[in-house]
């Protein structure tokens, strides 16, 4: 069975919209990641150690249209240009999809992404995508979350857990740092 990763910037209060800013992530505090905290290298050694573990990448329709254009021509993502790209999507046609980054399947249900898990292969990482990690989560599909919070309050914006009456997810620490621009990396395994 394959793991199924949720990887992002998150603000104390749970928000992940908007961390860049940019086209397509217009938020009133858009761009938190860049404009309120100092930037640290180590702080953000997290990326650069995930590239050893991610085998595929993961998008909602919205993230996979904002990142897609982007990541395929940037220098920094350019290990991520060959991996099977899967999009989770009951819109997206298939003449939408980016040329030239790599194989990418548009997946039409929770059911293929079950399907999709219990495929050969690795790791299978997501990011953005706040509405499809919640409905993943809700579903019981993601396996752990690598999250770098940031110690901004931004009181609007997509939250990354749902709010849905569930049964508790219970999660294990895997590794934790804290880093003196006040960011803290947090991955928990998803237990029970």
């Amino acid at each position: 069975m394959r793991d199924l990763v949720y990887t992002g910037f998150m603000s104390l209060d749970g928000v992940v919209d908007s961390p860049g800013g940019g086209p397509g992530e217009e938020h009133r505090g858009g761009g938190w990641v860049v404009k309120d905290v100092e930037f640290l290298p180590e702080a953000f050694s997290l990326k650069g150690e995930e590239l050893e573990d991610t085998t595929a990448l993961m998008f909602g329709r919205r993230s996979y249209e904002v990142f897609a254009p982007l990541w395929r021509d940037s220098d920094d993502h350019a290990p991520y240009k060959e991996l099977p790209k899967y999009v989770v999507s009951t819109t997206l046609s298939d003449d939408a999809l980016v040329e030239g980054w790599g194989p990418t399947t548009i997946l039409r249900s929770t059911d293929d992404v079950v399907e999709l898990k219990k495929s050969e292969g690795g790791a299978i990482f997501i990011h953005g995508s706040a509405e499809l990690a919640r409905r993943l989560s809700d579903a019981g599909l993601i396996n752990r979350y690598n999250l770098l919070v940031f110690p901004v309050l931004l009181a609007a914006g997509k939250s990354l857990f749902s709010k849905a009456d569930k049964d508790k997810q219970v999660l294990s620490l895997r590794a934790s740092a804290a880093y003196p621009n006040g960011i803290v990396k947090l991955i928990y395994d998803v237990v029970g």
